[in-house]
């Protein structure tokens, strides 16, 4: 999925470049160098397990069955060993940096502040160790809190647009739905006037006519008879084209397909795969309540299931009942709490007669059925 290579490539290049900036220390110990300042053995624990802790933070944040939060002490912890073990390593403190950014992504505003100060200390403290002046000392802690900050900033700004444009799309999906829905409430208004029209203007008429023809059948003698017999039959055809157009225009079913359309139509994520067949012929509280569901199975993607793909089909089933099938490859989850969306959806469906199943152990599903009017 485009959102998670995203992802996978970010958390790819940080452990790359938190593997990268330890080789110059490792090197150098190797070599007999006196670069570690305590004991070697513990620095390489250190050096080790924070490329492995920063792997299974970042698998926690794209796997909600990992919580990742618990992760940050210990990636702190080692983060700190590194540094305060090799005050001498150069670039070191970017492993702080990153604890600090990923926590912003994690953790409340308190922790990421804490982290903030703590990290600055840190660093004071091995440049310290190092041999620094305090001016020095002063410089590059500020140097490394106004990176830490910068990196804060910037990880929230993210989370900031993305929060955003997931409120975006909804909105552009519930404006869609209910434009839908006014359209379509709109075409069915027109048809039923339209259609009584037709039965109390042209049907009343005709129906006159019709009478005033067959009592001119009886009182007309050859040769016109013949002729009033003919207008007779055709008036009473014509009477009842109209009484079938009129029974057409009320019995029209609802244009599904183009209201579904009009609703993901221009969504820019996810990308919904829309199938609807052609012999679903709903009634207007049926369409309504397909709308609705439809609607709410796609603020569903956007808000919690981080997918890049849905699909969606509405057909029959052998009984006649519209199926309405959805899916998406987004994040599954073991344990699932119906908010006020899926109640809306699972009560709009039963309403009608029908019922309906959700299943989110892999990605989130919804097979739903709604009897035939």
């Amino acid at each position: 999925m485009a959102g998670w290579r995203l992802e996978i490539w970010g958390a790819a290049g940080l452990l790359l470049v938190s593997v990268l900036i330890g080789i110059p220390v490792g090197t150098a110990s190797l070599g007999g160098s006196d670069v570690i300042a305590g004991p070697a053995w513990l620095w390489w624990l250190c050096y080790g397990c924070f490329p492995a802790l920063l792997a299974l933070c970042f698998l926690g944040h794209l796997v909600p069955r990992l919580d990742a939060r618990y992760l940050l002490i210990p990636l702190e912890l080692t983060a700190a060993g590194v540094v305060l073990l090799a005050p001498r390593g150069g670039f070191l403190p970017i492993l702080l940096v990153f604890v600090t950014a990923l926590a912003a992504e994690l953790a409340p505003v308190r922790v990421v502040a804490s982290l903030l100060l703590g990290n600055g200390g840190v660093i004071a403290v091995a440049v310290g160790l190092a041999g620094a002046g305090l001016g020095e000392v002063v410089v590059l802690a500020l140097i490394y809190l106004v990176l830490q900050a910068c990196s804060v900033w910037m990880v929230w700004n993210h989370r900031r647009e993305a929060e955003h444009r997931r409120r975006l799309a909804v909105a552009h999906t519930e404006l869609r739905a209910a434009t839908a829905l006014l359209a379509e409430s709109s075409r069915a208004t027109e048809r039923l006037r339209i259609a009584r029209e037709l039965h109390d203007l042209v049907g009343h008429q005709l129906t006159a006519l019709v009478l005033e023809l067959e009592i001119a059948a009886h009182r007309s003698a050859p040769p016109a008879d013949a002729h009033v017999a003919r207008a007779r039959a055709v008036a009473r055809d014509l009477l009842g084209d109209v009484r079938t157009a009129v029974g057409e225009l009320r019995g029209t079913p609802q244009r599904l397909d183009r209201a579904l359309r009009e609703i993901v139509a221009d969504l820019p994520h996810p990308r919904v795969h829309l199938e609807v067949a052609d012999s679903v012929a709903p009634d207007e509280a049926s369409a309504a309540a397909l709308i609705r569901c439809a609607q709410e199975v796609v603020t569903n993607a956007i808000r919690h299931s981080e997918a890049d793909n849905l699909w969606i089909r509405i057909g029959t089933d052998e009984s006649g009942a519209i199926t309405l099938s959805a899916r998406d490859d987004g994040l599954g989850t073991p344990v699932l709490r119906l908010g006020n969306g899926l109640t809306g959806l699972r009560e709009r469906i039963e309403s009608l007669g029908g019922h309906v199943r959700f299943d989110t152990r892999s990605g989130f599903r919804v097979d739903a059925a709604v009897p035939a009017s």
